[in-house]
């Protein structure tokens, strides 16, 4: 007997998997997120910020890169709401947003320690 599309192997199995997608709007989010991962700089832009509010000249230094490509970087991070900037006069300091997306960020960031064995100990 050939099954078709319509009858699956494994109903309740199916069902399961079907509940544990994600809504149209996570995985929007998700893609997002995923996105902001896919340059390293971005990365250790959220690591650098873990534990310090820095301004985008601060980061450019800790990054060994421009400021210009440092505030893109940050641009990206600001629209996928994983920092915040916080004025202070004519200084703009950027920290972790307090969410979802930065902690996520956050975990991953920690679980990519755990691939480096020069990172621990």
């Amino acid at each position: 007997m050939e099954l078709t599309a319509t009858q699956p192997i494994d109903p309740s199995a199916v069902a399961s998997a079907e509940r544990s997608l994600l809504s149209p709007p996570s995985e929007r989010r998700m893609r997002q997120l995923l996105e902001v991962l896919c340059d390293p700089t971005r990365l250790k832009i959220v690591r650098a910020l873990r534990d310090n509010e820095l301004a985008a000249s601060d980061l450019a230094r800790v990054l060994g890169r421009s400021r210009s490509a440092t505030s893109q970087h940050l641009r990206v991070l600001r629209e996928a709401e994983v920092v915040q900037p916080a004025r202070a006069g004519n200084v703009v300091r950027y920290r972790i947003a307090s969410d979802l997306n930065a902690e996520i960020l956050e975990d991953i960031g920690r679980a990519f320690d755990k691939l480096d064995p020069s990172a621990a100990g």
